[in-house]
């Protein structure tokens, strides 16, 4: 309904480049720039200043961009107030999730919501914590599900629960036999760790530091990108690792790995994070209180 070419401005203003917008906007990068032209010809005036590969707003752009805020603003409150009135829950759910809760945790939840709602078209984007937030920071998407504290103070956090993360070892292994394994005990073995920027490195660092070891106190033998792939080399006898208990379910019923409990106990939250001052339409409030509620109900 509002000015295509001022949704694109909005979006690369937003993000200060043109290959983000296009991304965002699922759009070419040459159509990205057709559009700012051409309201830069409507206002016979230049928006945006290109020097060295970086494009920073003119006056004449902020201008522009802070009324686009209000404009935009203005119209979700509307189409809200419209929807609230004639009880429509539907629209486009841009949602993103790290990987453990994309994979165990978020397909029932978004399954039970596109049933009660089933005009909602949810897109999903899977990335670990760090590039979540991220997204969220720079209204690439609606809703963040994480699985690492969030430090951004200008972000709305809910917790959903709280997650138990164990010791996963080979069903063959030393440390198969015990019920409970301390950080030393789990470090004299081979490890096998998330890669960089996942909530599950983050939490797991975090939780050998306050037992005063570092990484380089690991013996890490390998670096993978999803606990699929650790499940698969820890079965294989590869190493020992740490994964969220919700996990592992299917290999603890199958017999493939064994699990064991860490002593200290390690907690992590599941949270929601998204945009504070974001007006946000009814269709993202509906899913808020379902996601509320679902944790409520499924509090493993």
């Amino acid at each position: 309904m509002a000015d295509r070419r001022l949704q694109v401005f909005h979006t690369v203003a937003r993000l200060l480049s043109f290959t983000k917008a296009a991304e965002a906007l699922h759009m070419t990068q040459p159509a990205v720039t057709f559009q700012v032209r051409q309201l830069e010809e409507h206002f016979n005036t230049r928006l945006f200043d290109r020097t060295h590969n970086r494009i920073t707003l003119t006056e004449i752009g902020q201008l522009v961009y802070d009324y686009a805020e209000r404009i935009f603003d203005l119209y979700s409150q509307m189409d809200n107030a419209v929807k609230e009135m004639t009880g429509d829950v539907s629209g486009i759910l841009l949602i993103g999730a790290s990987t453990t809760i994309a994979e165990y945790m978020l397909p029932a939840l978004l399954g039970d919501f596109k049933n009660r709602y089933p005009e909602v078209i949810i897109r999903l984007r899977v990335a670990n914590t760090d590039e979540i937030v991220s997204m969220v920071e720079n209204n690439l998407i609606d809703l963040g599900v994480v699985e690492a504290p969030v430090h951004n103070k200008s972000l709305a956090v809910e917790l959903c629960r709280m997650d138990q993360l164990v010791g996963i070892v080979p069903v063959r292994h030393p440390l198969a036999a015990k019920e409970s394994v301390t950080v030393d005990e789990l470090a004299r073995y081979p490890f096998i760790f998330r890669e960089e920027g996942s909530g599950t490195r983050e939490v797991i660092t975090e939780y050998f530091a306050a037992a005063q070891l570092s990484l380089f106190d690991l013996n890490i033998i390998m670096e993978l990108g999803s606990s699929e792939a650790i499940k698969g080399a820890v079965t294989s006898g590869m190493g020992v690792s740490i994964l969220s208990r919700a996990t592992i379910q299917k290999e603890l019923q199958l017999g493939t790995l064994k699990s064991v409990e860490l002593e200290p106990k390690l907690e992590r939250p599941f949270s929601f994070v998204h945009q504070k001052q974001k007006f946000r339409l009814r269709t993202m409030e509906e899913l808020l209180n379902f996601a509320r509620h679902y944790c409520q109900t499924h509090p493993e």
